[in-house]
């Protein structure tokens, strides 16, 4: 394939998000039709303008609206997706069959406090199609096949792949019953004399102690895991952010007095576009976010 013959193939594939852009006047719209992102729209619609050698859009706080040029693609556009259109729904049902393997890939914390159940059910529900799990905090790269469908836990995803948010869960700060009776009423009031269970390293914890109720205690036993932290916390180390299911799984750890629950990460599935019509990728996809969002009470605090 030579350079005009290859640089011709990857037109057509970023036709559809010049499309999109023209029907929606938006990045972000035409992510959402899409289930990508708008980095990726917006990477592709350069993309498609430096291949042509021609602006396609005017953009302004408002919005993209066509140029000239983008009007005259427009209908050639249209014609093309019509023509795959009808190919696609030629070779609908070719791959109709809920077996095979997926491979998909959750964080430490779900695969302990809520997908267990979740699995089983799908198991017993589609006993032909089989799992792989990998189980990682680790942010498994989809375009690199390292997995075919990933739960992610993300203020936002700017990966090339299609994510669908499922839900955004809150979070407050926590710590066993036991531990706020022995040092919650002598502690100073910004914290003296109280302790943080940090995320991450030392010196990133920083941050985020001093913007929180409690910028004076102390930051002992810097953990990379939110189960070792939870379970840490449990036994009475001290205190830390956790997501409100957490909490609610386990009735001994309590909100300290004074603060509040607030929005944090969403809970997205994310896989790549060319498995978005694999039957059992799709079957176990709908199903971890019907099951997910079946939860969604234990995802915000309900109690005080």
């Amino acid at each position: 394939m030579n350079d005009f013959e290859r640089e011709n193939k990857l037109d057509w594939a970023r036709i559809p998000y010049f499309l999109e852009v023209a029907r929606t006047g938006s990045l972000r719209a035409a992510a959402d039709v899409l289930g990508g992102t708008h980095a990726t729209v917006n990477r592709n619609l350069r993309a498609l303008e430096a291949s042509y050698g021609v602006r396609l859009f005017d953009r302004s706080h408002s919005g993209l609206t066509l140029t000239s040029a983008g009007e005259t693609l427009l209908p050639i556009a249209e014609e093309a997706e019509r023509s795959v259109l009808s190919g696609r729904r030629r070779l609908q049902g070719l791959d109709r069959e809920a077996t095979g393997t997926v491979r998909l890939s959750i964080p430490t914390v779900f695969a302990s406090m809520i997908m267990p159940e979740i699995l089983v059910e799908f198991r017993d529900t589609y006993p032909e199609i089989e799992l792989e799990v990998a189980v990682t905090n680790r942010f498994e790269n989809i375009n690199r096949s390292e997995t075919d469908v990933s739960v992610r836990v993300a203020h936002n995803v700017d990966d090339d792949v299609v994510g669908r948010k499922v839900l955004q869960y809150d979070q407050g700060i926590y710590a066993s019953q036991a531990y706020l009776e022995r040092h919650f009423e002598m502690a100073g009031r910004f914290g003296e004399g109280l302790c943080w269970l940090g995320w991450g390293n030392r010196r990133g914890s920083m941050d985020w102690v001093k913007s929180s109720p409690f910028p004076k205690a102390d930051v002992k036993n810097c953990i990379r895991s939110p189960t070792l932290i939870t379970h840490m916390i449990r036994n009475g180390a001290g205190m830390s952010y956790l997501p409100c299911f957490i909490a609610q799984l386990y009735p001994q750890l309590v909100r300290i007095p004074g603060t509040d629950v607030v929005p944090d990460r969403s809970i997205w599935l994310l896989l790549h576009s060319d498995l978005q019509k694999t039957t059992r990728v799709r079957l176990l996809v709908d199903f971890i976010a019907k099951e997910l969002r079946a939860r969604r009470p234990i995802f915000a605090e309900t109690g005080t």
